[in-house]
């Protein structure tokens, strides 16, 4: 490995980056999670699925691991968000900030500070989501659309809200309707299913309508 100093010229990343990027902990997939958050795109170059298991009585997150793909901040920042928040209350991780994370990674490029927005965003989705499970907080359309702003349009860069690929969300009771404009690319399959996925662990029932943007014209897909 290089030394710190010449580390810090070649790539500006502190020590601490480098380390949680070649030895990442809370990794993988786990399987008794009871919330789980989607952020971000595979199509756009940085995406994370957090996956937590609270305890509903004491509501300490007792454990936190990550599933994530793109650069070495990414992968770093997913980690870090982990260590952060695990132990701690839905109160006290819903308090982690960005800038705690950066200081606490030793510093981050501003290029590379997007990965550390994300990832605690991908927290706080994902206690969002456990407050609506809990039934502290209403299902409702802009809840919804708070989902679907985790997730990027691969053809924008912005999310698929503010990219005006959202085109209808209807919430009635536990039915959730959204009318999403995607071309038919390689790109849209992975945008239905990143959409499927950011309700994962919720008691919904989901109908997902996509129509071209164009035309007008597209199928269902539920």
């Amino acid at each position: 490995m290089f030394a710190e100093g010449v580390t810090k010229m070649r790539v500006g990343y502190s020590k601490k980056v480098l380390e949680l990027f070649l030895n990442p902990k809370n990794v993988g997939y786990m399987e008794d999670a009871n919330v789980t958050s989607l952020t971000g795109s595979i199509a756009c170059g940085d995406m994370l699925k957090l996956y937590l298991k609270i305890n509903p009585e004491t509501e300490i997150i007792e454990k936190i691991s990550f599933e994530s793909y793109g650069c070495a901040a990414n992968i770093a920042t997913s980690s870090m968000i982990t260590e952060m928040a695990k132990g701690k209350s839905v109160k006290e991780a819903w308090a982690i900030t960005f800038k705690e994370e950066v200081e606490e990674l030793g510093g981050l490029p501003k290029i590379k500070y997007h990965c550390a927005v994300l990832s605690v965003k991908g927290l706080r989705l994902a206690l969002e989501k456990w407050e609506v499970i809990q039934g502290r907080k209403t299902l409702n359309e802009d809840f919804v659309l708070e989902l679907l702003r985790g997730i990027m349009d691969p053809h924008t860069d912005k999310d698929l809200v503010s990219a005006g690929v959202v085109k209808k969300v209807d919430v009635e009771g536990k039915r959730v309707e959204i009318v999403l404009a995607l071309p038919e690319d390689e790109f849209k399959e992975e945008v239905l299913e990143n959409v499927e996925e950011a309700f994962e662990k919720m008691d919904v029932e989901l109908i997902i309508n996509s129509i071209h943007p164009a035309k007008g014209e597209g199928s269902e897909s539920s």
